[in-house]
């Protein structure tokens, strides 16, 4: 019993191997492009024209930030085995695994919030620019 649960945490950490590069991948962009571009859409511009162009231009990053994601939780998904098994050997990996999905998860939270926060204040300038016109029409 003792050898298969051996030959079994083996097999996982050759398995944590190969899907450590798209891990790597992932962390990589979320560290170098993705929370930039986040913290880049935190000022939200006062003019409804300007939040429309922000909100075309999140989309765009949301498409490739979006598959960065998928990919990240799917890698995730293969290493769920890991739960089973607490060896000392395996510790040092299933503390990677931990730091991978922490980041991912923080990251695909605060995609998330950007993406209702955007979308939340066009709704917002849109019914004021509503309000105004009607305020307008009711004056003419």
């Amino acid at each position: 019993m003792l050898s298969n649960k051996r030959i079994q945490e083996l097999e996982l950490v050759m398995e944590f191997e190969k899907v450590e590069e798209c891990f790597k991948e992932v962390s990589s962009w979320i560290e170098n492009v993705g929370r930039k571009r986040l913290k880049e859409m935190t000022n939200l511009d006062d003019s409804l024209e300007m939040l429309l162009q922000a909100q075309k231009r999140f989309r765009e990053f949301d498409l490739t930030a979006s598959e960065y994601c998928r990919r990240g939780q799917e890698a995730l998904k293969k290493m769920d085995r890991w739960e089973d098994f607490s060896s000392v050997d395996v510790h040092s990996y299933r503390v990677k695994l931990q730091t991978y999905k922490d980041q991912l998860e923080e990251f695909c939270t605060e995609l998330d919030e950007n993406r209702h926060r955007i979308c939340e204040t066009v709704r917002l300038y849109e019914f004021f620019d509503k309000v105004r016109e009607g305020i307008f029409c009711m004056e003419e």
